[in-house]
């Protein structure tokens, strides 16, 4: 999926305490961006594997839930939203394609899971980063974030709908355009 899918799945998490708790709606937002972006800075390295933890990272995400419920705060708020959304992108990424870059080659690796020490299967619901239902996907969880925040963080989701539909609208051809050493 692609990162403004997550970005989105992160924020449509939080969206329900932003509307009951509206002071604490700028360190959500800002820690459901983050969180749900972070996992893919390991494209650098192994991808869906380095920062990927869908089986560990709900441990991590539970405990600084329950640290925000007992201590509410920007910051306590801010790291819990992180931790959720870096977890739920972790664990989405088996629901839908393989990590490479031509959707035409797919593996049958979605993302590493570090307790059993194996990859688990792409489950396919989306095809791939990109793909028309990803766009699809991208575009409904943005909706609940345009109801709840506003201002800044409207425009961030805003202008992360943009770029989705016009990342989705050239995707395909990508492969094409990439040098053979991007794979």
């Amino acid at each position: 999926m692609m990162a403004t899918t997550h970005a989105f799945a992160g924020l449509a998490a939080v969206a329900p305490v932003a509307y009951a708790v509206p002071e604490l709606a700028v360190p959500l937002a800002a820690g459901a961006l983050c969180g749900g972006i972070a996992p893919d800075l390991d494209v650098a390295f192994a991808h869906r594997r380095t920062l990927h933890f869908p089986v560990y990272g709900i441990g991590p995400a539970a405990l600084a839930v329950v640290v925000a419920v007992v201590a509410p705060g920007p910051l306590t708020a801010g790291i819990a939203a992180f931790a959720v959304a870096a977890w739920l992108h972790a664990a989405s990424d088996v629901l839908g394609g393989s990590p490479e870059m031509d959707p035409s080659d797919p593996s049958d690796r979605a993302v590493y899971d570090h307790r059993r020490g194996r990859w688990l299967r792409p489950r396919r619901w989306i095809d791939y980063d990109g793909s028309p239902g990803d766009a699809v996907l991208a575009v409904a969880l943005a909706v609940p974030a345009l109801i709840v925040f506003d201002g800044p963080i409207a425009t961030v989701v805003a202008v992360g709908i943009a770029v989705s539909l016009g990342y989705a609208l050239v995707r395909r051809r990508l492969v094409d355009w990439m040098p053979d050493w991007v794979e």
